[in-house]
């Protein structure tokens, strides 16, 4: 039995999210398909976490367990050519039996790409905001998520997540080239959407559109079933994984 590392990118755009779903076109599902043509076993691919539907990576990694004698050199060339091109096989190795992609990762990063005016060739990769960002002051209102905290309010009803306690280890906002911003961050897990919840209540704080005390109210009364303001995921990505 060997324990197979994958290191990856993917454009989310036309995948129905990450996880494997009935029916629809999902990254781990085409990941799966493609390596049972290849090895000819069934594969439960172990993912460091789960994107939402058109959110991309920059870095993903994955682990699978296989009996396969394939050398990892001639995998990633297999795979990368058998799979879609919106996925970009970077790596294969073999690695130690006790390596869990999922579990032993210490940290996630994401980041959210905003623009004021996207063209569009842009849609799939750029979220629109209604005008141009002081990131200064989007920091000042977003510091309040940096520590550990209960995110119940900040995730969607149908988070399988048993435990909503996250720890957000950094946040930074930026400017990029063409009037674009950036928005990093950093945690030990998200649930699911929590970013883009994150992000879209922020956003209706700086915009004036709820209280200046709306998310710190949001963390000392969490709430499953509270509110949700949910942004557009296109500009957001997974780039970072820590172990």
């Amino acid at each position: 039995m060997r324990n197979i590392k994958l290191i990856y990118q993917y454009d989310g755009s036309d995948f129905f999210g990450f996880q494997r779903q009935p029916d629809r076109r999902t990254v781990q599902g085409e990941l799966e398909k493609g390596l049972y043509k290849i090895i000819r076993e069934k594969i439960n691919l172990i993912s460091s976490g789960r994107t939402d539907r058109g959110v991309h990576a920059v870095k993903q990694i994955s682990n699978f367990t296989t009996d396969s004698k394939i050398p990892t050199d001639r995998l990633v060339s297999a795979l990368d050519n058998i799979t879609p091109k919106d996925i970009k096989i970077l790596k294969v190795e073999e690695v130690d039996m006790e390596f869990h992609s999922r579990f032993l990762a210490k940290t996630r990063a994401y980041e959210f790409i905003l623009t004021p005016k996207r063209s569009i060739f842009e849609t799939r990769y750029l979220t629109e905001v209604k005008e141009n960002i002081d990131v200064d002051k989007l920091y000042d209102i977003m510091k309040v998520f940096l520590g550990k905290h209960n995110f119940d309010g900040f995730r969607m009803t149908d988070c399988g997540g048993n435990n909503p306690i996250r720890e957000i280890f950094d946040i930074r906002c930026y400017e990029k080239d063409n009037h674009k911003i950036g928005i990093y961050i950093k945690g030990n897990a998200f649930l699911k959407t929590q970013i883009r919840i994150m992000v879209g209540s922020s956003l209706a704080v700086y915009f004036n559109e709820k209280p200046c005390d709306y998310l710190l109210k949001k963390l000392e009364n969490p709430d499953s079933k509270s509110e949700k303001i949910v942004i557009d995921g296109a500009g957001l990505y997974l780039c970072e994984i820590n172990y």
